[in-house]
């Protein structure tokens, strides 16, 4: 067997981007937080690379009685789990789920973890082929049994890969949200939901509990390109559990956090405290990547010509033994008072990007909330504005998205009317990727 050097990891850079100047009597501070993890090791072909032992990942493949219609649909996700298989570096702890109304372990069984090796990822192949459709729904067992997989193993990273056809009928909303709950923080995990009988809300909050990403494979022939491009990602993740750790002075509080790029999803409610003025947001699991957070924070007022550190970003990583977390990186935002109005009242073009498309995602998500109840009306208003937003920014890929629900009048100016028929092959996937963002054009 080749002998690897041990792979290097990322280095952080954390850049903030904001408008300092606040008016006299102003204390809100906006600001976007750009973390860029650069410089770990590089992967090369499937099953190749550095060793993996730092690496844990479970596959959870629906096999609900839904997966024999079409029959190709349970065909396609055996085949797409074993593209994922064929993707894993050695080195790397495994298993297999088969999900219905209960789950079990097929591979390797036992309660354990296999270790991916070229014996291995056959084997788990064979059992993959044995895999039959029948039975109902209860995503929550899925996800207890993978925690108590990863609860076997030392490994740093643990990721999920959930695939799902269905809606969630054979437990009870609670007991999903219960499962979440006790999984969030343990390990993170990708959803993605085949055909369109599945319920979008329900994929999508597993992926946002569990810091991972949520999509539509409209067809089942799309599924092996999906899972090999899902585990190539799970495979580049070289650091576990970063937080982003916010510090503020005395008199100011944090009064959001949000992830806005590549996806937006809300962090301000998983806080946990971290010493004196300081709370941690979970970030999950980094490789070379970059995301962007918005943060905004309200200080005490001050007087025209002060200054003050209105909150430090640094994203750490804790110490498995409890000691101190390790500062990867760090950044500054600043609050700076003026009787200037030009420059108190200029809006910097990071936070103005993101904000938009916060809004964008919002706005989409009420539109077919609105359009699915018949209030037309309020439906077009919305989706209007999202038209509009969408073409501000640059979001074309939402742009396209949004034109085959609405049919497009004038963009600039948000004029739409609702298309009075739309698949839901077309709903579905506009509400899963609402919330996927463009990143600001930078001059």
């Amino acid at each position: 067997m080749a002998n690897f050097a041990k792979p290097s990891a990322p280095r952080f850079a954390v850049e903030v981007y904001q408008n300092a100047y606040l008016p006299e009597g102003g204390r809100e501070v906006s600001a976007i937080v750009t973390v860029v993890s650069s410089g770990g090791a590089k992967l090369s072909a499937r099953g190749a690379g550095g060793p993996a032992a730092d690496s844990a990942v479970v596959l959870m493949v629906d096999c609900s009685g839904s997966m024999d219609y079409p029959p190709e649909k349970m065909r396609n996700a055996r085949d797409a789990t074993a593209a994922a298989v064929d993707t894993l570096r050695d080195g790397t702890a495994f298993a297999v789920i088969a999900g219905t109304h209960v789950a079990k372990d097929v591979y390797p069984g036992g309660g354990r973890l296999a270790i991916a090796d070229a014996r291995t990822r056959e084997e788990a192949k064979t059992a993959l082929r044995r895999l039959t459709a029948g039975g109902g729904t209860a995503i929550g067992t899925w996800l207890r049994l993978a925690e108590r997989l990863f609860a076997g193993t030392e490994a740093a990273i643990r990721h999920g890969i959930l695939l799902t056809d269905g809606r969630n009928e054979h437990e009870t909303p609670e007991a999903l949200a219960t499962a979440l709950n006790h999984c969030e923080g343990r390990f993170t995990c990708d959803a993605r939901g085949v055909g369109y009988d599945w319920e979008v809300k329900e994929v999508t909050g597993i992926a946002t509990a569990l810091l991972g990403s949520a999509d539509i494979v409209p067809e089942p022939q799309g599924l092996a390109a999906d899972f090999t491009q899902m585990m190539e990602s799970a495979m580049g993740k070289e650091v576990a559990d970063v937080a982003l750790r916010l510090w503020t002075p005395v008199g100011a509080e944090v009064l959001f956090v949000k992830q806005v790029a590549p996806t937006v999803v809300d962090l301000s409610g998983r806080r946990t405290e971290a010493g004196p003025r300081a709370g941690d947001y979970p970030t999950g699991s980094w490789g070379d990547e970059s995301r962007d957070y918005h943060v905004c924070v309200r200080v005490s007022a001050a007087g025209v010509g002060q200054e003050m550190l209105a909150a430090r970003a640094s994203l750490v990583q804790p110490d498995p033994a409890g000691g101190p977390a390790t500062v990867l990186s760090h950044g500054l935002v600043r609050a700076v008072w003026t009787n200037d109005l030009a420059e108190s009242t200029a809006i910097n073009p990071q936070v103005a990007h993101y904000t938009g498309q916060a809004e964008l995602a919002e706005v989409i998500q009420l539109g077919l909330e609105a359009r699915k109840s018949g209030d037309f009306d309020n439906a077009t208003a919305k989706l209007g504005r999202a038209v509009q937003l969408a073409s501000a920014s640059g979001n074309e890929d939402t742009a396209k998205l949004l034109a085959k629900v609405v049919d497009v009048v004038d963009a600039a100016a948000g004029t739409v009317r609702l298309k009075a028929k739309v698949t839901d092959a077309d709903e579905m996937t506009l509400e899963t990727r609402s919330t996927q963002t463009v990143r600001v054009k930078k001059s």
